[in-house]
């Protein structure tokens, strides 16, 4: 009986998913999970960059029947399976659990719940993904901005230098943790990224892209009052950010989230199961 972990990514989808599903198989190590992904280069990230120790890209989530065996355990964060894959997939599984159901959305990494210096002022973080190079035209034409860009994982390369007139300075995705946790202030269209800035002690603010429709959690942007910044360029959005900060919003705090019933559901179920076979 295994432990599998699946969640939806791509180079023009993102990687939300995957940094909660990270956090997810990070705190139930003990069951030494298997992250499946979407796709290789994100598997391949999770575990370089997310401390992920056991990962596989399987292209879509209806693979996993090749590699599971009836009564494993599924925790999934994705929006591909309908109602009758749904069905199957609980008839399938002894414990089936998703990710904005069983798991909130808000979870995120302890790490980003540590104290850490603000050497930061103003971090920029358009999303992960920018497939159609909509950042470029976005920013085209701007002024300098008095703030930092922090890159995508799945930016195409060359893009760093093609944006570097409009920023500051630029940050490699490398350093994604280190930089949401020291800036002071964030301007991001990754929900997911709103909330670790906001375990960390900082002020997220949320912009919608233009061209890709964000299919992430909103219901999170009213439940913490995070403000919400528009501009129809990146000279009349940051604009409006600057505004917005100037009088920052009280927002929620963001709590940890106990996995406890879940560890203990699945080390029960998994002691029964090596006494049936015994």
């Amino acid at each position: 009986m295994e432990l599998y972990v699946y969640c939806q990514s791509g180079h023009n989808f993102g990687l939300e998913n995957l940094r909660r599903t990270a956090v997810i198989c990070k705190k139930l190590d003990v069951f030494e999970p298997l992250l499946a992904t979407a796709d290789y280069r994100a598997a391949s990230f999770a575990k370089a960059e997310l401390g992920v120790k056991k990962t596989v890209g399987i292209d879509v989530i209806e693979n996993l029947p090749n590699m599971m065996l009836r009564m494993d355990m599924l925790i999934f964060d994705s929006k591909e399976p309908n109602e009758t894959m749904l069905t199957y997939m609980k008839a399938y599984c002894s414990h089936l659990y998703e990710v904005g159901v069983d798991i909130p959305y808000d979870i995120v990494d302890d790490n980003f719940f540590e104290e850490s210096k603000k050497t930061i002022k103003k971090t920029f973080f358009f999303a992960d993904d920018d497939y159609e190079n909509e950042l470029l035209d976005f920013a085209q034409d701007s002024s300098k901005q008095d703030m930092s860009l922090l890159m995508g994982h799945y930016f195409f390369m060359g893009n760093d230098d093609k944006l570097a007139f409009a920023f500051n300075e630029v940050i490699e995705d490398e350093e994604y943790e280190e930089t949401i946790k020291q800036s002071e202030y964030l301007l991001t269209s990754s929900i997911n990224a709103c909330i670790e800035s906001l375990a960390s002690g900082n002020k997220p603010v949320y912009f919608q892209r233009v061209i890709k429709d964000n299919k992430g959690p909103l219901e999170l942007l009213e439940k913490y009052n995070i403000p919400t910044a528009s501009g129809e360029n990146l000279d009349a959005l940051v604009e409006d950010f600057e505004k917005i900060i100037a009088s920052y919003p009280k927002t929620l705090k963001v709590e940890k989230f106990d996995m406890s019933a879940i560890l203990s559901d699945i080390q029960a179920t998994m002691k029964k199961y090596a006494r049936m076979i015994q």
